[in-house]
């Protein structure tokens, strides 16, 4: 993958370019970033660039060949530095297939029967193919794509064993022999059998960890490494690729961006969900917490918690996005906001039923039931504990704690 296809993250990219041309690469990066940021692409693009043969000058090098007259090779025109891989030398098409021999990957897994001890080797042809399909994906889109269903991947002391050796090959083609590392939140304890491997790698070895969330990671491993953030994209580069890539019209495009706020991973779920009708279940909710009663909200947390983790949390996000705009109705004509109608209009009722302080309040609420359905908390436990409380904040103007 070149850096041209990641969306947005220029500052990114001319951060890590000058890394190599001004020769300061660490032999460790952790390449820390949300969910939909493209952390993963990015570190992908990073390892071609390294290996890509006109940017460590191996072409030019060949190009040049012997003197007329036997020697010393005549040298190559100087050029401008490269921002990006070539694409086309042979080493830039064996990594954008991921079959580049010295680019090594490991992700987590899980165990295809009882008593295997996997390692992601097993699982290759299946990560080129999601990668190709899924690049934004995340670590639930993988385990879903292997057939994990409910069982938890790892990145086990087996796989530990595996990278340990392939780092200690030498390298084939390349003047770097890379480990891209997906996801350390998985390593456990385990992970400790890394510690001297990264702290006094063979020469020209090159870790690229990617991860989400800082707390999760060992933290052994991670006062070991450089850190790289990565941001969100900008809405502007989120609406762009979903123009270009998905062929949606501008308007969708923009409106889609906007929700997602930066998240790409996000916005892919949106269009693929566009047909759910969120504005009908938000109505259901708000009428069975504020009128209808026991009954019909028990009715709604059983439909609510049959729809998969990752629609649950696309409806809680869209109900944070409606009272996000209901707070810019307070204070900026509504003229001026390019909000669809139907969205304006909830947004306009929320504003009668709950002011600011009880807005923000729930915006908290939703964002921690968010959190929780991301660790896997018990779909209908935690809407009936979230009904309860908004019960409470919109008729008792009252925030309640529910543990």
């Amino acid at each position: 993958m070149a850096f041209s296809k990641v969306i947005g993250q220029a500052q990114v990219k001319h951060s890590l370019v000058e890394l190599v041309q001004q020769n300061r690469l660490s032999h460790a990066l952790l390449f820390l970033g949300p969910e939909g940021s493209g952390a993963l692409p990015l570190a992908l693009a990073f390892s071609q660039y390294v290996v890509c043969e006109k940017v460590n000058g191996k072409q030019e090098a060949a190009a040049a060949g012997p003197s007329l007259f036997g020697g010393e090779p005549v040298p190559a025109a100087k050029t401008a530095p490269m921002t990006d891989a070539c694409g086309v030398c042979p080493a830039c098409v064996r990594a954008s297939q991921m079959v580049h021999p010295d680019i090594h990957y490991s992700y987590p897994v899980i165990p295809r029967k009882p008593g295997d001890k996997p390692v992601s080797t097993d699982y290759g042809s299946e990560w080129r193919e999601f990668m190709e399909q899924y690049p934004y994906g995340n670590a639930y889109d993988w385990l879903q794509f292997i057939g994990a269903e409910n069982k938890q991947g790892n990145i086990t002391a087996q796989e530990c064993n595996d990278i340990i050796h392939k780092l200690s090959l030498k390298s084939f083609e390349s003047g770097y022999k890379v480990l891209i590392l997906w996801m350390p939140e998985y390593l456990g304890n385990e992970g400790n059998k890394l510690l001297k491997l990264i702290e006094e790698p063979p020469a020209n070895t090159l870790f690229l960890l990617v991860a989400e969330n800082e707390s999760l990671i060992l933290q052994t491993i991670l006062s070991r490494t450089q850190l790289v953030k990565i941001p969100l994209p900008d809405v502007a580069d989120i609406q762009e690729a979903l123009v270009t890539r998905s062929r949606l019209e501008e308007a969708q495009a923009r409106r889609i961006a906007v929700l997602s706020e930066g998240n790409y991973h996000e916005a892919l779920q949106l269009i693929r969900n566009a047909d759910d009708d969120w504005q009908g279940v938000l109505r259901e909710w708000l009428n069975a917490i504020l009128k209808n009663g026991p009954v019909a909200q028990v009715k709604w947390i059983d439909d609510i918690s049959k729809l998969g983790r990752e629609r649950q949390k696309q409806f809680l996000r869209y109900f944070n996005h409606l009272l996000e705009q209901a707070v810019r109705l307070r204070y900026i004509d509504a003229s001026l906001l390019p909000i669809p109608e139907g969205e304006k209009d909830i947004a306009l009722r929320l504003n009668k039923i709950a002011d600011v302080a009880q807005q923000q309040a729930i915006i908290g609420e939703l964002d921690r039931a968010a959190y929780y359905i991301e660790r896997n908390a018990h779909a209908k436990m935690l809407f009936h504990a979230l009904t309860i409380k908004l019960l409470h904040i919109l008729r008792e103007r009252t925030v309640v704690h529910i543990n």
